[in-house]
């Protein structure tokens, strides 16, 4: 049994649920109340899920409706068992992929509050994010070796790209971009996260997740908004096109090829049809709906940033 993810008052939301908008007043206030959740309700999967059970064989990585062949003809050939596998290395590659842009993102967040207020509630919850970043990714880390045993990466030219978008990112790209790099992660773990067909330490690790990166995502947009206040037009679509660029790099990496092979599948079949997979592709535009609303609230959703979006199926 997974524990149950409780109600957060200051975030106006249970997790699983629709937020509540609520007026808000800018980085510090939002940022105050961030942090008295985060005294009450921060979890640690290091001591809460025992590492040393064993696998239930019959279990999912993820929901099978989350992997990116359900409902291919390639999907329909499958066993139970390859369809098991196949959805633990696509958990176990998205987890990874989570890991290389958490890193990127903690980086971004250090840089942005290197000379900060340090007494600042502003400041402090950037601290409380960055240390909730480090627990996220050891957590993906200890999953995906207790899972298949093994990491996934971006290709080789997508890390060097983030390595880049890291140090030149700064302000409404920097938060936008680590808003839609989290809300994508969202997507995924809150369909699975009370499926009982998942292994029991995946939807506990789902349930911290989503429990700790709704406070993220939460701080993200209000930094957001107080950056774009004032620009000019031209750098609002620059930012606009620089954050979709970000965005569809992140989702058209989260399951990398390898995982299709670790899984004992033809790479090449595989990628064809997830490709063209319209049932996958509707599932990742649906839950992106929030996201693209707040983009284009603040103004980043500019129609050359929605070629990128369209490109991904975030929209």
């Amino acid at each position: 049994m997974t524990a149950a993810i409780e109600r957060d008052p200051a975030l106006g939301t249970g997790v699983g649920e629709t937020a509540v908008s609520r007026p808000d007043q800018g980085p510090d206030e939002v940022a105050e109340r961030l942090l008295a959740s985060a005294a009450r309700l921060s979890r640690n999967a290091m001591t809460e899920i025992d590492w040393s059970l064993p696998m239930e064989p019959d279990k999912y990585g993820c929901s099978p409706e989350w992997s990116s062949l359900y409902g291919t003809d390639y999907w329909d050939e499958l066993t139970t068992e390859q369809r098991i596998a196949l959805t633990r290395h696509e958990f176990a590659s998205i987890m990874c992929i989570g890991i290389w842009f958490e890193m990127i993102l903690q980086q971004m967040v250090i840089t942005d509050q290197y000379l900060g207020e340090y007494h600042s509630p502003e400041f402090q919850f950037a601290l409380i994010e960055v240390a909730d970043e480090c627990r996220h990714s050891l957590m993906f880390a200890k999953a995906s070796e207790k899972m298949v045993g093994r990491s996934y990466h971006p290709h080789p030219k997508i890390g060097r790209l983030g390595k880049l978008f890291k140090l030149i990112a700064k302000d409404e790209v920097a938060y936008a971009g680590i808003l839609v790099a989290e809300e994508v992660l969202d997507v995924f773990q809150r369909g699975c996260m009370r499926d009982d067909r998942v292994l029991p330490f995946i939807r506990t690790i789902n349930e911290i997740h989503v429990l700790e990166e709704s406070r993220h995502m939460k701080f993200a947009r209000e930094e957001v908004r107080a950056s774009m206040q004032g620009i000019s037009a031209k750098r609002r679509h620059a930012s606009a096109l620089s954050v979709a660029l970000g965005a569809s790099l992140i989702v058209e990496s989260l399951i990398q090829p390898q995982a299709y092979a670790d899984a004992g599948l033809d790479v090449a079949r595989a990628r064809r049809e997830a490709a063209g997979n319209a049932h996958f592709h509707s599932m990742i535009r649906s839950s992106c709906t929030h996201l693209m609303e707040f983009l284009d609230e603040v103004g980043l959703l500019t129609k050359p940033a929605l070629r990128f979006y369209r490109k991904a199926h975030m929209i």
